[in-house]
């Protein structure tokens, strides 16, 4: 019985890491995870416009006219440049979801609110973009522990489980970011963003919905972002165990360290927690604001790009503030 308990005991470890879920590794050499990934991705997404070409038909009425092949690559550049930071980055399907809903969500706001297209298109093509992203993550890669705590008494468990697995604490988060997007896309439309719209949108019908917006009316739009961010920044960000270069920090001795140690400690020298939170708010700030330019400027005709810079400035500090103010939550 010892042997037997012996052998299980080292397949359990093998199989559950610290970033791991319970369930085994995928058999597909490492080489071909991210090309098939990216394959999946394309020809899912390709597939389901087509099936709903139908009801998204409204979207090619706005669209600018791709005619250069340059364009075209951009595009799918773009696109495979998201997977493969999400991959990199070890990031599991829940997270990819939640960054796509991030960053492809306020291009298809600016189609929904200001180019009349109907919520069933805007709403069908998100759907696609998530839908797209997600299962392939989630046949390729399983989901990491942060986004799969339980309460039952054989599941592994991660740091701040309770924190993790209380609703409370994670409808206060979600509430905090949606409000932080709610209150930042209005405070762009007081100051600058319908004139904005008028001067570089050429053939946007109409910026009359962004002088009627308030705080309130916004925020049962902005508490899907809220719920996105939470689900990206803060949940993974709480369940950071430790690491090795945390103990380093706590033994660090001024008086005996060199110059190069001094450095890393004062550019780099934060917590495992804090690092994750940088480094996602990075990465969200990045995928957000370069999205909504691209989306913008060359799937939306009459944008110009000093439209598409600005309108997605609004989203890049809007998830800028939104990480940091979740940062602040995880280091109380």
């Amino acid at each position: 019985m010892p042997v037997l308990r012996g052998k299980f005991s080292e397949k359990a470890t093998a199989v559950v890491q610290q970033d791991d879920a319970v369930i085994r590794p995928s058999k597909i050499p490492p080489l071909l995870r991210l090309p098939l990934l990216v394959l999946l991705s394309l020809t899912f997404s390709s597939m389901l416009y087509s099936f709903t070409s139908s009801q998204t038909a409204d979207l090619a009425s706005v669209s600018r006219s791709l005619d250069q092949w340059w364009q075209v690559g951009a595009l799918v550049g773009w696109r495979i440049f998201e997977l493969g930071l999400g991959w990199y980055g070890n990031y599991d399907g829940y997270d990819l979801a939640a960054l796509t809903l991030l960053s492809h969500g306020p291009p298809l706001y600016l189609l929904s609110t200001f180019y009349e297209i109907r919520p069933v298109a805007v709403l069908l093509s998100l759907a696609i973009d998530i839908t797209t992203t997600y299962i392939p993550f989630r046949l390729l890669r399983p989901l990491s522990l942060a986004h799969s705590t339980s309460d039952t008494r054989y599941w592994v468990k991660v740091p701040n489980n309770e924190i993790l697995s209380s609703t409370s604490i994670q409808i206060y988060a979600t509430i905090l970011a949606g409000a932080i997007y709610a209150v930042t896309l209005y405070t762009a439309y007081a100051f600058f963003l319908p004139v904005w719209l008028a001067t570089y949108f050429s053939n946007i019908p109409t910026v009359a919905p962004a002088h009627a917006a308030t705080p309130i009316s916004l925020f049962p739009l902005t508490i899907f972002l809220g719920l996105a961010a939470k689900c990206f920044i803060f949940t993974p960000s709480v369940a950071a165990e430790p690491s090795l270069a945390d103990a380093k920090k706590a033994a660090f001795n001024p008086a005996t360290a060199n110059l190069g140690e001094h450095v890393v400690y004062n550019v780099w020298g934060y917590s495992k927690r804090t690092k994750v939170v940088i480094t996602r708010t990075a990465a969200l700030m990045l995928v957000t604001g370069v999205n909504t330019f691209v989306q913008a400027f060359f799937m939306i005709e009459g944008v110009e790009a000093k439209g598409a810079v600005g309108f997605s400035l609004v989203w890049l500090v809007a998830s800028g503030i939104t990480g940091a103010a979740l940062g602040a939550v995880c280091a109380i």
